[in-house]
């Protein structure tokens, strides 16, 4: 089989998208270091948590204050929401649409749009109820990405090959669909809310979409099967995964495009984040079941984390003490505690978040596939 075809799908007749959108594309917990109990400091990216989810669990975004990380359960029409403090899951599953798979929360902390493939629906979220406020219709949705100051969640539509904007603050969506290229998953919005970056997982381009007009101004040739896509908290960069190659690329966003050479990552990466300093970039390779970490100083994999099964996407706390990574084939979320150490430089950290807690306060934004980004963001990625 090839690499676009070799995920065994959970559902008769659902076919190729199912695989590449979902399957590729009580709470029990192991955890090593627990809050009140010292987290060591970290020599290298150390997986320090596994927590059981529901069944497929697809996108993850966290909220602003890194209090919270919701997973989508794309088998259970579900969402799960863990709390950060404990690494538990907290409350009962959130009923969504069929085939959850992206999910986007908002600068404020206070909506999460969720995407439903097969419902062609987009569920709003209340964060602080974690009740439903409305289903918005749209197309075979797969990521979606909300705009840092609020106002639009762009979603994008794997079957139509299109994006839907949506309005925030009436959640409807405004316009006609806008084309892209060929099944688009990933997106992501540079950090000045000026740009939104698509990838085309059947092909070989990203789509940069104006947020002003919500048209295509650009189309960047990347490797094959793009499919994950993150943005430097700078906006200087951009960060594609491409699930045919086994390789990053990277693109410049002030000249949109390509530099350099792609970046050999693990086996069919997917999912991509990338801490709030710019430092590093996680991928999630769900072929070999592993995480790379990037180095965007050198553009180098310094680090290869093992996690669960069929690792999709992964978002980062707006601190950068911790990785939630979703694993599709396992129904578990691993949690990567980041090593705070680059080269001779350490932050000395007793509890990699200080004052004894997993998340330190004070944090703004959010990060991965899924935040800014979409899902993956994610940044979504492609969530």
């Amino acid at each position: 089989m090839n690499h676009l075809s070799s995920f065994r799908h959970r559902r008769a007749g659902r076919g190729r998208a199912r695989r590449l959108v979902l399957g590729m594309t009580a709470t029990t917990l192991t955890v090593l270091g627990m809050v009140g109990g010292g987290v060591p400091t970290a020599a290298a990216d150390t997986v320090v948590g596994t927590i059981t989810v529901g069944e497929a669990p697809a996108g993850v975004a966290i909220t602003p204050d890194g209090a919270r990380v919701y997973v989508t359960n794309s088998d259970g029409y579900t969402m799960s929401v863990i709390d950060t403090g404990t690494d538990t899951v907290v409350g009962t599953p959130i009923p969504v649409g069929d085939g959850a798979s992206g999910v986007g929360i908002t600068p404020d902390g206070a909506r999460a749009y969720v995407t439903n493939y097969y419902s062609n629906t987009v569920s709003v979220i209340d964060t602080d109820t974690d009740g439903l406020v409305k289903t918005i219709p749209v197309g075979s949705p797969s990521g979606v990405a909300i705009t840092p100051d609020g106002a639009r969640a762009y979603v994008t539509n794997f079957g139509s090959n299109t994006v839907s904007a949506i309005d925030t603050g009436t959640n409807t969506v405004v316009g006609t669909p806008i084309p892209v290229g060929t099944n688009p998953i990933g997106v992501a919005i540079t950090p000045d809310g000026a740009r939104a970056y698509v990838a085309n997982a059947f092909g070989t381009t990203v789509s940069v979409i104006d947020t002003d007009t919500d048209e295509v101004v650009d189309t960047i040739t990347v490797g094959n099967d793009p499919i994950g896509v993150a943005i430097t908290p700078d906006g200087a960069r951009a960060y594609v995964t491409n699930v045919g190659d086994n390789t990053v690329s990277v693109i410049d966003i002030g000249a949109d495009a390509v530099v350099g050479v792609p970046i050999p990552v693990g086996t069919e990466p997917r999912g991509v984040a990338i801490t709030p300093d710019g430092a590093r970039v996680y991928v999630t390779n769900v072929g070999d079941n592993t995480v790379s970490v990037i180095d965007t100083g050198t553009k180098t994999v310094v680090e290869t984390v093992a996690v669960g099964n069929e690792p999709f996407e992964v978002a980062i706390t707006p601190d950068g003490t911790r990785a939630y990574v979703t694993n599709f084939d396992d129904g578990t979320v691993s949690v990567i505690a980041i090593d705070q150490c680059y080269g001779s430089l350490c932050s000395g950290f007793g509890s990699l978040a200080g004052g004894g807690s997993l998340v330190g306060g004070g944090s703004t934004g959010s990060g991965g596939a899924g935040s800014l980004v979409g899902g993956g963001s994610v940044g979504s990625a492609g969530s």
